[in-house]
């Protein structure tokens, strides 16, 4: 009877445990990759992230819904800009027809926190490299100048306002 009641109790415990298969990790996986969106370079960090995974749905989070890009058009020789629905459209766009995408963030040029800590202007300058589906490559540096908000000083930060200042 007590050598049955040890084999039920084996049994048991090999059927819920498989050797082949590791235990899942508790938590969020790209916790480790992930800056805290509290923190300006937190969200810099998780911005890098978004790009270089090419993962729109780590992207969306980081722009305010009142989120405007502006950039000059040199060949109209006027400044252009498209709102949140238009970003993430060609962010997704181009998520989607490259293979790779390397962003560096280099030195902060200007660093400013206002409003009772609730935005940030902050210009940094960037390199990027892009490699097309069909292998050409694009590359891009200069600045970009980000006003961030959030609604309070425990929650993320979020890109308000995206001045392209790049050299092309």
């Amino acid at each position: 009877m007590q050598r049955f009641t040890l084999l039920i109790g084996w049994s048991l415990w090999l059927a819920g445990c498989n050797p082949f298969a590791p235990a899942l990790e508790e938590g969020d996986p790209f916790a480790a990759f992930m800056g805290d969106p509290r923190t300006i370079e937190g969200f810099f960090q998780n911005f890098q992230v978004a790009y270089e995974l090419r993962d729109i749905s780590l992207y969306e989070p980081l722009l305010d819904s009142a989120f405007v890009f502006v950039f000059y058009d040199p060949d109209a020789q006027v400044e252009r800009q498209w709102g949140f629905t238009q970003e993430l459209e060609a962010t997704r766009r181009l998520f989607l027809g490259t293979s790779t995408i390397q962003l560096r963030w280099n030195q902060i040029l200007m660093q400013e926190v206002f409003d009772e800590g609730r935005q940030a202007r902050v210009v940094r300058s960037f390199s990027l490299l892009v490699t097309l589906e069909q292998g050409s490559l694009f590359r891009s540096s200069g600045n970009v100048n980000f006003l961030l908000v959030r609604p309070d000083t425990l929650s993320p930060w979020r890109l308000r306002r995206w001045r392209d200042e790049s050299e092309l």
